[in-house]
């Protein structure tokens, strides 16, 4: 199968490089000239704009847009629908906003068009790692892609099987999932992320605890005994536990914790919704406490971040 890139930035690009891998073809398009050549390097064909890109395509055409939030992506989407003929489809797979994605797919829809709202995590490790895909649209359309969803997820892996599932879907079990329809992919990303949030939360603040310890703890070692066994392992914790053992008093981070929307819109909706949240509202909240004042704690959120997404602290001045 083909599939075209729009966006070749932290994700972008290897997801492209891991479709190429299973052996499908791929087509890359960046305003960065630079980030397509070295696709092209690498068996990508090259287009120098979205028409050129949607021209290199067979129908039905597939084109995944990897761009941030916001009207940055509106305008590659209104383009498109310009572009593609009936039959197309479009995959959003950014942070896109739940309400966004179930508009744009009745939009897509209104046109002929195809549109799935794809939540992806992975990071900056998907490349090697695999990706896991949250997706929302029709399902005829995710079940014809399924050979490029496949090829992005991680697969079981070394994880145990869960008891009872014999008899559901098992694409699940190898890391992408179907949620329902338009919107629905990119609500379970968003609370995803609000989750993420609660969980770093915990975790920085358990190891600022320990280096307020009567007694000197040593955290790249204690966080590396909890990777086995424990019940708090997890990547989070592969992660910290990695940055602690390079610097164990993390003085690369200032402790300024960024946001990317997510949690924000994950605390609207509860509020929305009238679902309860504490700990994923005092989570979001942190990060805006640590812009006037951080913690260890914050440079361990940092650190973290960085780990899984590549996400820079911004540049002091």
């Amino acid at each position: 199968m083909q599939l075209g890139m729009v966006g070749l930035g932290r994700m972008g690009g290897n997801i492209l490089r891991r479709v190429m891998q299973a052996g499908h073809e791929g087509v890359a398009f960046d305003r960065d000239d630079a980030a397509v050549a070295t696709l092209v390097a690498e068996g990508a064909a090259g287009a120098t704009s979205l028409k050129e890109l949607v021209g290199l395509l067979r129908a039905p055409r597939t084109v995944w847009v990897m761009l941030p939030a916001g009207e940055i992506t509106e305008a590659a989407l209104t383009e498109l629908h310009g572009l593609l003929s009936p039959g197309d489809t479009i995959i959003e797979g950014g942070n896109s906003f739940w309400k966004d994605s179930a508009r744009r797919g009745a939009e897509a829809e209104a046109r002929g068009l195809h549109y799935l709202d794809i939540g992806t995590s992975g990071g900056v490790w998907g490349l090697k790692r695999g990706y896991c895909l949250m997706i929302g649209g029709p399902a005829e359309v995710v079940q014809r892609l399924d050979p490029i969803l496949a090829a992005l997820v991680p697969g079981a892996g070394t994880a145990l099987p869960t008891e009872g599932r014999e008899a559901r879907d098992p694409r699940p079990a190898q890391g992408y999932v179907h949620c329902g329809p338009n919107g629905a992919g990119h609500y379970a990303k968003m609370v995803h992320n609000g989750i993420e949030y609660g969980m770093m939360q915990a975790m920085a603040e358990g190891l600022d605890l320990m280096r307020a310890a009567p007694f000197d703890l040593d955290l790249p070692d204690i966080t590396e005994a909890w990777r086995r066994g424990s019940v708090v392992s997890s990547w989070l914790l592969d992660l910290t536990a990695q940055a602690l053992a390079y610097d164990p008093d993390l003085a690369e981070y200032s402790g300024h914790v960024s946001d990317s929307g997510e949690g924000r819109w994950t605390v609207d909706t509860a509020v929305e919704q009238a679902v309860p949240v504490p700990v994923l509202a005092a989570a979001l909240f942190a990060r805006f406490r640590s812009r006037q004042e951080a913690s260890f704690a914050d440079k361990a959120l940092s650190a973290m971040r960085k780990g899984f997404g590549g996400h820079l602290e911004p540049k002091k001045g």
